[in-house]
Parts: structure tokens; sequence; C-alpha cells
């Protein structure tokens, strides 16, 4: 959403949606906070409710900033391990980062949301024409510890569904990939990024790609 409106504004419009405000507000119609959503009704929550403005941990930037401390994702690290599921914030209805904020004032809006074609074409002209694209997929045992080159499931059990956002494309040693940044900070993986096959549907990628416009 954030890329969304910096796009379509030409770089006029540049903000942070908060994903706390989404996390805490939307409430079961987009699933059950902490313990996991649903993609296409986030989208439709910030068309019909709108979000505001929140930054990461400890930034104190927008309305309501992230207030989860970050944790490890299947790596060591100094940061504690991560708990699945844990409480989730309740909902804000007043600003506790930039106070200076009016909660209502800030809502950001979205113009439409949909549900992108699963052909790898259509996924493409929608990333060019309007900007990174939201996409779930499977999680299987042998994708935590994925470090660098593009990812195909080979071994390992199912571990879950998993939301992430595809950024673009290529090819590396002949074979094809998504482009995608994940949300397990920038330690996990190549920087926080991974690469995965392309073209045939692996663990899902291209079966439930959501988008949306904002309104500027």
């Amino acid at each position: 959403m954030s890329d969304r409106y910096c796009i379509h504004s030409n770089g006029k419009i540049q903000v942070e949606i908060s994903a706390e405000d989404l996390l805490s507000c939307c409430g079961f119609e987009c699933g059950d906070g902490c313990n996991g959503g649903f993609p296409g009704s986030a989208w439709k929550y910030w068309n019909s409710e709108g979000l505001v403005t929140g930054g990461l941990y400890g930034s104190k930037k927008g309305c309501l900033p992230y207030q989860i401390k970050p944790c490890e994702h299947h790596v060591p690290g100094d940061r504690p391990k991560c708990s699945e599921g844990g409480g989730t914030p309740s909902c804000a209805s007043k600003c506790k980062g930039n106070t200076t904020i009016h909660y209502n004032q800030d809502k950001h809006y979205g113009l439409s949301s949909y549900a992108v074609g699963s052909d790898p074409t259509q996924i493409q002209t929608e990333i060019m024409t309007h900007g990174p694209v939201e996409g779930a997929f499977t999680v299987y045992a042998d994708f935590p510890t994925y470090k660098s080159g593009v990812y195909k499931h080979v071994t390992g059990g199912v571990l879950g569904g998993h939301a992430i956002r595809i950024l673009g494309w290529g090819s590396e040693n002949g074979v094809a990939y998504w482009l995608v940044a994940n949300s397990w900070n920038n330690d996990w993986g190549d920087k926080g990024y991974f690469k995965i096959l392309r073209g045939s549907d692996e663990c899902g990628i291209e079966s439930s790609v959501v988008a949306g416009i904002p309104q500027i």
C-alpha cells in the first residue's frame, strides 16, 4: 500500500501505512491478528475503513508505529527468538507515535482492491503498471533456512501459509524467479529478500496475488 501511494502520486505522497492499525483494528474480518490473516480482506478493509500512518518499532514515525519488538525468525541473532502468535495489540483510536497527528484525520483509503490473475504475465503486467503486489504461499520446512539462489521446495512438511510482497522478477543461471520481500528482518535470507521459482506456481506463489489502487 505504501509503495503504491508513492508510485500513483509520482513520488508526491510518501507515507508509511501502519501495519499496527491494520493488524489490530481489522479484527476477525481480516483474520486473527498476530495468529494470521486473509490478504484480500485486508485490502478491502483499507478501502472501507482506511488506515493511518505508522513506521517501524521505536521510530515514533506516523500515527501508530509498530509496537512489537523485533525478534529473530528462524536465524540466530541478537534479538530474542520469535514466538508463534502471541497477544495482538488492542485497536487504538488515537495516535501513539507522533501525537500531534489526529487519528481520524490521518486515515488513508484505497480506491479499489482486487485479485490479480494467476498467469505470471498478468502478475508482471500488474507490477509494471501499478507497483509491487501482495502474494501468499505455502511454507515448507526447507524454506526458513533459505540463504540465496532460487528457492524451490524439495523436502519437509507444511509449516503454514505466509503473506509476502512481490517486487519483480528475473533469471538466475537460466532459472526464472520472482523477487520477493519477506517480513522476517534483514538478517534472514538474502538481507530480508528471497527468490522463488517463477512460472510453475511454486508453493502456490502465483495463485493468491492481491493488490489495490490508492485514493490520491
